[in-house]
């Protein structure tokens, strides 16, 4: 399996519910490092797995949607705690809808997966990964 990975970053303010969160139940802010690893199988006839460009720009624009922004005031995720794994399910599956849109190109339909790790720190970061 062949990989690329691409590279961003979100600034997010955000609160939890729920006693397990302690003080990150009051508002608070984070800012994670975003990285997203496409994969497929064979290499495209220009022999890369995807145009590295349109994937951090594709990145950019999902990462756009959430950044500088109160996520608990996003209609999208009211009700959910806004954790780190859940943010790196959100951001894979808004990708994975552009994919399958058409954003990454005719060799974007071609990806078997992505996955999506958001660095809280630099020693702390989750992931998610899925099928395309």
């Amino acid at each position: 399996m062949f990989s690329v990975t691409v590279r961003d970053h979100m600034m997010i303010a955000h609160s939890f519910t729920g006693a397990v969160f302690g003080p990150a139940q009051r508002l608070h802010g984070a800012t994670y490092v975003v990285d997203v690893t496409f994969r497929r199988a064979e290499l495209d006839d220009d022999g890369v797995v995807v145009d590295i460009g349109a994937a951090a720009d594709q990145l950019h624009e999902v990462l756009g949607e959430l950044t500088y922004r109160n996520l608990d005031e996003d209609p999208d995720l009211a009700g959910t705690n806004t954790t780190t794994e859940v943010l790196a399910r959100v951001v894979a599956d808004r990708l994975a809808l552009r994919i399958g849109d058409g954003a990454l190109g005719p060799g974007g339909r071609s990806l078997e997966g992505l996955a999506v790790t958001l660095h809280e720190s630099h020693v702390a970061w989750a992931s998610y990964d899925r099928r395309l």
